[in-house]
């Protein structure tokens, strides 16, 4: 799909009388961060091969208040996710689609004390029930036996316990998936939660991420997977330490999979 796509806000819809079946959380790094932008745009590029009657908030879209609170400032949360809250309950959007687990966390887990109920799907989990309804199929052998490892983020794993999924994909892909010594539930961070991301790094022998990509690397894989755009950062930081970005690709799994249906 080489033309480009029309992606309409929920405003745009709503003047029409027409509510979106999907609302598409981009969350502050799939709009702003250079790199993250590549993975919303391979999630829009299924989601309107597949004809899927979505739209996203556009400007009316603020952080989740993930950070914040993560940070400790509980108040800011509050008032991020209860503007949040208005807006979308004021459209009646029942179902949100993020390709980043810090928003899905939030949205699915903590917005609903505050009033805010949805179905709440991350990418990872939306494009396997896709395969699994013979929806989403792969046509290109792009990844056929090709080496991949994946690395579990920790909104997506031990806080959700998503695991089955993104290595579900991996397999339809055809390629060889190689674990990390530490996954699933072992899984090690990238270094960026809980707000660290936006910080200096304590004092200590080793980054985070560096130790992270170290164990990536070992794995000899050609191609790292990740479902986070702060894993995404992290770990391609982590592969440029070692000065292997010649050799390693950290990609998302919507890019995987855009790629692989030639999107």
């Amino acid at each position: 799909m080489a033309e480009k796509i029309h992606v309409p806000t929920v405003a745009e819809l709503n003047a029409k009388g027409v509510t979106p079946d999907v609302l598409f959380w981009v969350g502050c790094a799939g709009s702003f961060d250079e790199r993250a932008q590549k993975i919303t745009k391979a999630m829009a590029k299924i989601l309107a091969h597949l004809e899927i009657n979505f739209a996203i908030l556009g400007k009316e879209e603020s952080c989740t208040g993930d950070p914040a609170k993560r940070s400790g400032n509980e108040f800011l949360f509050q008032m991020q996710a209860m503007n949040n809250i208005s807006i979308m309950n004021g459209y009646g959007i029942t179902k949100i689609l993020t390709t980043c687990p810090h928003c899905f966390n939030t949205l699915k887990n903590e917005y609903p004390d505050l009033g805010g109920n949805y179905d709440v799907m991350h990418h990872t989990t939306y494009i396997q029930d896709l395969i699994n309804q013979g929806k989403l199929t792969f046509g290109k052998g792009d990844y056929k036996g090709k080496k991949i490892t994946y690395h579990d983020s920790c909104y997506i794993g031990r806080a959700n316990g998503i695991y089955n999924a993104p290595r579900d994909i991996l397999q339809k892909l055809d390629a060889e998936l190689v674990e990390l010594k530490r996954c699933r539930s072992n899984g090690f961070c990238c270094g960026a939660g809980g707000a660290q991301i936006f910080k200096e790094a304590e004092k200590g022998t080793k980054e985070v991420n560096v130790e992270r990509a170290e164990e990536a690397l070992e794995t000899k894989a050609t191609i790292v997977a990740s479902n986070c755009p702060f894993c995404m950062t992290m770990l391609s930081d982590g592969v440029k330490h070692f000065n292997k970005e010649g050799e390693v690709q950290v990609m998302d799994l919507a890019e995987l999979v855009a790629n692989a249906n030639d999107l």
